[in-house]
């Protein structure tokens, strides 16, 4: 199989979605690899190391487009690239889908196949190419939480894990999974006062057994978290429904109790967000202001670390990859119940149903699909 990565146009994005080490092991497996030129560059990959791995360096994406088989991104495509997608061309990418109809129609008319590495799901419920990303973006908030409580920086000016004789800031973790333990290991190892909330009441007590002492489990209700809201300097939006949208936690008329100069961080915007006012940021702008409350919703969180989060990307994503060019779509998915929870769309039918619901578009079961395209 002829496998395509294209340099990712998302702005900020630096990551790639395959490295040198990753050529080579495809290569190993009898496929082929063109890269567009200094796609790898900004996490720290020059096109020599792609040639010397044994990838072909192509200088136009729509080159990369139109020969590949499969092309493997890190972000969904983006407006300027819809026209290249076609039918029966595997896409395989973060899609997040349930964020946008306008993508999700978009691949519906291209007919290509598109397996969403953040609905990939093992046996046990587990995501295992959302979850280095997912580690990446829960220890990046606290740390651009922490940035945007400086007053230069438009927060309260409060730092995090105070001084002797002054109280630490008070820090409020929405969702216990991936993101949210990693955005409170974070935060309570820099000394706040962190409230860590789900409604796995099971989840709640396993963190209370190995997480610091200055971090409190909270059972997450709409009553808990207006109560103790008024008393958060950060708040971390950490919720996921894989596939779905995220439930909107906190709402407008709840920003009015928050302090002046409070920050917010939704790392759950790339599922429409958990906050009511969250609207998708980037890194060249992260911010904005609604009730005196700070806003950063930066969709791409790791791409601005991508030296460290293309090795974890491709360190979980690699060996689906090589399934996929070895066996093809179909068989690939019918022979691993990992890959088929990760199939989304597929030329033109939408097979995941949360994805379906989001838009009221038409849902087909995989089974059935599976079934007519045996």
């Amino acid at each position: 199989m002829l496998i395509g990565v294209p340099k990712e146009i998302k702005v900020h994005e630096n990551r790639v979605a395959l490295l040198p080490t990753g050529v080579v092991d495809l290569k190993r497996n009898g496929h082929s690899v063109i890269i567009e030129k200094n796609a790898g560059l900004a996490s720290g990959y020059p096109d020599e190391e792609y040639v010397e791995a044994g990838a072909e360096v192509i200088d136009s994406a729509e080159e990369v487009w139109a020969k590949a088989e499969m092309i493997m991104k890190v972000k969904e495509p983006v407006a300027k690239e819809y026209p290249l997608m076609r039918k029966g061309q595997i896409i395989f990418t973060y899609f997040h889908f349930a964020a946008s109809e306008e993508l999700t129609r978009a691949v519906i008319e291209s007919e290509c196949i598109a397996i969403a590495y953040e609905t990939v799901e093992r046996i046990d419920g587990s995501l295992p190419l959302l979850i280095p990303m997912s580690e990446v973006a829960g220890r990046m908030s606290v740390q651009e939480g922490a940035k945007f409580l400086e007053r230069v920086q438009g927060g309260r000016g409060v730092l995090l894990g105070g001084i002797p004789g002054v109280p630490p800031a008070n820090v409020m973790v929405l969702g216990g999974g991936i993101v949210g333990v990693n955005a409170a290991k974070i935060a309570a190892g820099m000394g706040a006062n962190v409230f860590i909330f789900d409604i796995n009441v099971q989840r709640l007590r396993q963190l209370d057994d190995f997480m610091p002492k200055n971090l409190t489990t909270v059972y997450s209700s709409e009553l808990n978290i207006r109560q103790m809201l008024p008393l958060m300097d950060l708040v971390i939006g950490a919720v996921l429904i894989p596939g779905a949208k995220a439930p909107r936690l906190i709402r407008r008329d709840m920003l009015k109790t928050m302090k002046p100069g409070a920050v917010i961080v939704d790392v759950a915007i790339d599922q429409g967000g958990c906050i009511e006012t969250a609207k998708p940021t980037t890194h060249d702008d992260p911010i904005y202001v609604i009730d005196d409350v700070v806003h950063y919703c930066v969709a791409n969180m790791p791409g601005a670390v991508p030296h460290t989060s293309t090795q974890g990307l491709t360190n979980v994503t690699m060996p689906y990859a090589i399934q996929l060019a070895n066996k093809g779509w179909q068989r690939a998915i019918r022979e691993n119940r990992e890959l088929e929870h990760g199939l989304n769309i597929a030329e033109g039918a939408v097979v995941y149903k949360d994805v379906a619901e989001a838009f009221d578009i038409e849902y087909t079961p995989i089974t059935k699909f599976m079934a007519q395209h045996a």
